[in-house]
């Protein structure tokens, strides 16, 4: 096995903390071939409104959000994220998407790519449909669990 950085758990504790107290969502500390990366999971939080004032309908779409994703996510075809990454719906730039919506897919066709840590990992269909829906934009950065595709 390669070289390891000796960490204790008050290092870790303290990296956890460096994550509340700036907002970030992941740290990596690299030292030669040897990586420490601490993740916390992102808290989706609506905007506190200071005044009455403010339309309902303004505020809508900020709360609906939330509870879209987490509907997506509970989706029995829904892909989700496995790593934190950008996702790419082609293997290139000006190429052909790996799927579209109403696009039939079989189980373990690719259907987009994450690079995580300069590594692009294929995702693949779970299971064979037809995707109904594409939750992404290419380029765009995803968490862990975070809903990708739904495949029904």
């Amino acid at each position: 096995m390669g070289n390891f950085i000796q960490f204790d758990a008050n290092a870790i504790r303290e990296l956890a903390q460096i994550l509340r107290e700036t907002d970030l969502t992941e740290i990596e500390l690299v030292d030669g071939e040897s990586r420490l990366r601490v993740v916390r999971q992102g808290v989706i939080a609506a905007p506190v409104v200071a005044q009455v004032a403010a339309p309902a309908p303004m505020a809508l779409p900020a709360a609906a959000a939330p509870i879209a994703a987490t509907l997506d996510a509970d989706h029995p075809g829904a892909v989700v994220s496995p790593m934190v990454g950008v996702a790419y719906l082609a293997p290139e730039p000006g190429a052909a998407q790996f799927v579209t919506v109403g696009a039939k897919v079989t189980q373990g066709q690719t259907v987009l790519l994450i690079e995580a840590m300069k590594t692009f990992n294929q995702i693949k269909a779970p299971r064979a449909g037809t995707v109904t829906r594409i939750l992404i934009e290419s380029g765009m950065p995803v968490e862990y669990g975070e809903p990708l595709i739904i495949i029904e």
